[in-house]
């Protein structure tokens, strides 16, 4: 016996090739593992990035581009228009709505005017068609009454003998002498011989005296036409049936029968 056989070996047993072979591929494995493992932390980490290839501005797209905006603005300009007449068309439409409630307005006013002269016209020939029959009346009266009415003398007769010496001369609105005269300038004229100032106007001529009925005229009276104190036309009755006043452009200072126009009421002065 060696004297050696006792002592233990220091040296570690020797493994097998089969062992190691078998521990590589673990390890190997393993590291694997590990490898497999890092890359996809480091994929998951690292942000992606995508890159998109922008088309390239031909000639053909720019012009569909322009003509794509230029429909665009005539769209809106088409719009606008019609917006404008649109607002233009109801303007006109309240205008003319209110012109014709206007016209509507005035109509009847005028309508209305019409009706009132109608009536102030009617009643003014009434009222001279029954002076008509008054003056027809006392026309057939005695023979003394048409006397007693037909001679005219001191203050009346001067009246009388200056509106008859005015016959022919011309109307004139406004006139009140000497060649020319309107109706209530000549009877203003006339009573001024005597003394007498008369108004000026028909309207306060008509109610200056004290009114007297048609049926009883003195020579020197003064007529009228129209309404007391809204008279529109006077005239001197110089009797016999007969007046004398400034009639109208046409006819100038005249001498008429009371049937020509029959008077409305008279009123006395002297």
């Amino acid at each position: 016996m060696s004297h050696t056989a006792h002592i233990r070996s220091h040296r570690k047993p020797r493994r097998s090739a089969s062992t190691i072979a078998m521990r590589a591929g673990v390890a190997g494995g393993v590291l694997g593992t590990l490898a497999v493992a890092a890359s996809g932390a480091a994929n998951a980490a690292e942000p992606v990035t995508q890159t998109f290839e922008m088309p390239t501005l031909t000639g053909d797209l720019v012009a569909q581009i322009a003509q794509s905006a230029d429909a665009t603005q005539q769209a809106a300009a088409d719009y606008q228009l019609r917006a404008e007449r649109d607002a233009a068309a109801a303007n006109a439409a309240k205008q003319a709505k209110a012109d014709l409630a206007e016209a509507k307005q005035k109509a009847e006013a005028a309508r209305k005017k019409a009706a009132e002269a109608a009536r102030k016209a009617a009643a003014e020939r009434a009222s001279r068609d029954s002076a008509r029959d008054t003056l027809s009346t006392s026309a057939s009266g005695s023979t003394a009454t048409q006397a007693s009415t037909s001679t005219a003398t001191g203050s009346a007769a001067a009246v009388i003998a200056f509106v008859k010496a005015q016959i022919g001369d011309a109307y004139v609105s406004g006139g009140t002498g000497p060649n020319s005269w309107d109706c209530s300038g000549l009877v203003q004229a006339a009573f001024k011989q005597v003394g007498i100032d008369l108004p000026r106007v028909s309207q306060d001529q008509s109610v200056a005296g004290t009114q007297v009925s048609l049926s009883n005229l003195q020579p020197g009276d003064i007529l009228y036409w129209g309404s007391a104190g809204s008279a529109y036309h006077v005239a001197v009755y110089v009797g016999d049936g007969m007046f004398v006043g400034a009639q109208n452009p046409s006819t100038g200072v005249v001498m008429k029968p009371l049937s020509y126009d029959p008077p409305s009421g008279a009123v006395r002065m002297l």
